[in-house]
């Protein structure tokens, strides 16, 4: 009788919990049907229409659809979206803020996706350009020209080598590298085979280089008049016409000079370049008034003045402007605040109910596995106790087995370990050693007739070399593989071991840091600088270079580490990684440290290598 009575009562509760189960539905059902919300294409077709007309009106769709549940490659979409519509409504900080989080939520994925990262990287380097910070700016140009030669877009590869050859522009005079540099990228993007009227920037670019530093007058008239076989934008033509007028002066053509000024200066009028407008006015008033017409002097003059005094009030306007728009988008951010708030209450309410629906789900399930095994386990009670007892045995005769497996794997596992550990102390430490103390033996060998070099001081390098080469193969010898980096941090480390490889004069090493102010894991610093003191090996026995560039950046979690060299680079197809010591190590280290690795290397043209590694 009692068994019966326990199956009537599960039966009964069963019963009402179905009813309630049912009105929970379909108060979860009502609640969905009176949301306008559509799937995530359709309001992102909605999104791109109002883009264009109104950013303001776009950005409200992409919150609407941010407090939907979405999959992990849409919610890095969306918030690369937030961050290109906060940039063109000039909200810097925000713009940062979502393109890093897409970033970061990229790297989560199971493989990255290359093309939704390099369009992150090359919204991130307007931004920071925008906000005036040099080495982020070219930091992500770099990563974002290196995954677009990956994907081989020669289009966005015409506009980044462009920018990158503005970049270095700016620093001409500044340094010794910069003219190079700039001068290096613009005709990298000149031999991308595809036509394009950004090319005639470039040619235009060209020329002002060679004009604003009087390298070569007619260079620069040459590749002025090649931008102008270019659709150009209505900027960029009337500054070619300014150069052309310039160009024009120097050689004393008055009249081409006048004609070349007066077609800048229509152009100038039209798109109201106000200052480019003076300048204008004010060399021709310096040439009429040479060529002994004053009263036409006198009028260019007179406009000149009136355009320096409006230049002033501009930017008394700009500044009141700037303050304007900042006041707007605080306001604007706070009511975005109050509408994100609305939707995650309402989002809570949801979540509620569901909660109740699962909860009532897990309480039908309990009861009916309660109901079947009461009736099983009166049945089957003795057998299962005798099936237990046995099972207890064996169960203590496989713990006894599995302990004895684990002790030998322990072992054999720490003798392949600390084997492992001097094959790569002997490759990566002493190794590197040994290719400095070649390179100066080379020298030694090279100079040894000649009195242009000081013999005593290059016998005493190598003398400290070798006696360097000594106490790590002692410390190898004791196991202190932590070396200068548990003394000195990271950075200290690789700044000691450009210094040392630069004094051979075989090669020139050049470390630029960002953010390393603080240290980070131990661990992972001897295995950073593991990887990079293989990278300059590399560089030193295969490349030939005579330059090379470790450049370091600590941000926001991520430590990226690109080096680069002038050598003769190689094929990356021909390189079997499995086989390899020096790359294959590389690798497998970066796999280790959960980072990624890129090479960008062409036979003849150097070699690039990005890692980001998360700390």
């Amino acid at each position: 009788m009692s068994k019966i009575k326990l199956i009537i009562i599960c039966v009964a509760l069963i019963l009402n919990v179905n009813i309630y189960a049912y009105n929970v539905i379909n108060t979860e059902f009502s609640s969905l049907k009176k949301d306008n919300l559509t799937d995530y294409t359709f309001l992102i077709k909605r999104f791109k229409k109002s883009y264009k007309k109104n950013p303001n009106d776009a950005i409200k769709i992409l919150w609407t659809i941010k407090n939907n549940n979405l999959s992990d490659y849409n919610n890095i979409d969306l918030n690369y979206k937030l961050g290109h519509v906060n940039y063109k409504l000039k909200r810097n900080d925000s713009a940062v803020y979502y393109l890093k989080k897409s970033e970061k939520l990229n790297f989560n994925l199971p493989s990255l996706d290359s093309l939704l990262l390099a369009k992150t990287y090359y919204r991130l380097s307007y931004v920071y350009g925008k906000l005036s910070q040099d080495k982020l700016y070219y930091l992500y140009l770099k990563k974002a020209t290196l995954l677009y030669v990956k994907l081989n877009d020669k289009k966005k590869l015409l506009y980044l080598y462009n920018r990158l050859g503005n970049y270095f522009s700016a620093f001409i005079g500044k340094d010794t590298i910069s003219l190079d540099s700039s001068l290096f990228y613009y005709r990298k993007g000149l031999k991308i085979k595809l036509a394009h009227n950004i090319k005639g920037s470039i040619y235009h670019n060209i020329g002002a280089v060679y004009l604003g530093n009087k390298i070569d007058i007619d260079s620069a008239n040459y590749y002025f008049n090649k931008s102008l076989k270019y659709k150009l934008s209505k900027t960029t033509t009337s500054t070619l016409y300014f150069n052309k007028a310039i160009i024009a002066k120097d050689n004393n053509k008055i009249d081409s000079c006048i004609f070349y000024y007066n077609k800048s200066l229509s152009i100038a009028k039209k798109i109201k370049n106000t200052q480019l407008q003076s300048f204008i006015y004010e060399d021709l008033a310096t040439i009429n008034e040479s060529l002994g017409k004053e009263k036409l002097a006198l009028d260019y003059y007179k406009k000149f003045l009136i355009l320096r005094d409006s230049l002033k009030d501009i930017k008394i306007l700009e500044r009141v402007n700037d303050i304007e728009i900042k006041y707007k988008t605080e306001k604007k951010e706070k009511e975005n605040l109050e509408l994100k708030q609305q939707n995650i209450e309402i989002e809570s309410k949801r979540q509620q109910n569901r909660n109740y629906l699962i909860a009532v789900i897990l309480v039908i399930i309990l009861f009916s596995i309660i109901a079947f095994l009461s009736l099983k386990n009166s049945r089957k009670k003795r057998k299962l106790a005798e099936q237990e007892k046995e099972i207890e045995q064996q169960k203590n005769i496989t713990f006894l087995k599995e302990q004895e497996l684990t002790i030998i794997n322990a072992m054999v596992n720490g003798q392949e370990k600390e084997r492992k550990r001097i094959s790569e102390d002997l490759h990566d430490n002493l190794g590197a050693v040994l290719a400095t103390l070649k390179l100066h033996f080379e020298n030694l060998k090279f100079n040894k007739n000649k009195k242009k070099i000081d013999q005593e001081v290059l016998f005493n390098k190598t003398e400290k070399l070798i006696d360097e080469a000594y106490l790590k193969v002692r410390r190898i010898a004791h196991a202190k593989n932590s070396g200068v980096i548990a003394n000195q941090g990271l950075l200290t480390a690789i700044q000691i071991m450009a210094d040392k490889i630069s004094l051979a004069d075989k090669i020139k090493i050049e470390v630029i840091d960002y953010g390393l102010d603080k240290r980070i894991e131990n661990n992972k610093e001897i295995s950073v600088f593991r990887i990079i003191q293989e990278l300059i090996t590399n560089t030193i026995k295969h490349s030939k270079a005579t330059n090379a560039t470790i450049n370091l950046s600590l941000y926001d979690d991520n430590l990226n580490i690109i080096v680069e060299d002038n050598g003769i680079g190689f094929n990356i197809d021909k390189i079997n990684f499995n086989n390899s010591m020096g790359i294959g190590s590389i690798k497998t280290r970066v796999n280790h440290l959960e980072g990624n690795l890129v090479i960008d290397t062409t036979p003849g043209k150097g070699c690039s290598v990005m890692i980001n590694i998360p700390v």
